[in-house]
């Protein structure tokens, strides 16, 4: 079912990245490093790659949708007539942002402001319960 969404706003949007979770996940592997290296080195490996994302990724709300770019170039188009629902996890403190479209259901680590994410998503894309 699609839901007939019509933007509030005619700005263009674009979160602000955060380095919240990758700079957790680096000093988090640096004890666990000392006891199991291993698996020390799978979180700091994971902090960087979510570093490294979070540097190079931006994303942005426009009038009609949700877009994914890596530096100058558009990866992805997510318009919002095809969402059908959405949630941030944790709101405390917010680490994943899951929604879904008609066709697909995407599951994105907190790597980009959340209250702005939080604010344009109540404001562009009601969520559907």
């Amino acid at each position: 079912m699609t839901s007939s969404l019509t933007p509030n706003t005619t700005s263009t949007v674009e979160l602000k990245p955060s380095y919240n979770i990758p700079v957790v996940l680096v000093l988090v592997a640096i004890p666990i490093f000392l006891i199991q290296p291993w698996v020390g080195g799978i979180f700091a490996l994971l902090g960087l790659f979510l570093m490294l994302q979070a540097v190079t990724l931006r994303f942005q709300f426009t009038p009609t949708d949700f877009d994914l770019y890596r530096g100058e170039k558009l990866i992805k188009r997510f318009p919002y007539q095809e969402w059908q629902n959405w949630r941030i996890f944790w709101n405390r403190v917010p680490i994943l942002f899951y929604f879904k479209e008609i066709n697909s259901i995407h599951f994105l680590p907190i790597l980009f402001d959340p209250k702005t994410l939080k604010s344009c998503l109540e404001e562009r894309c009601p969520r559907i319960d």
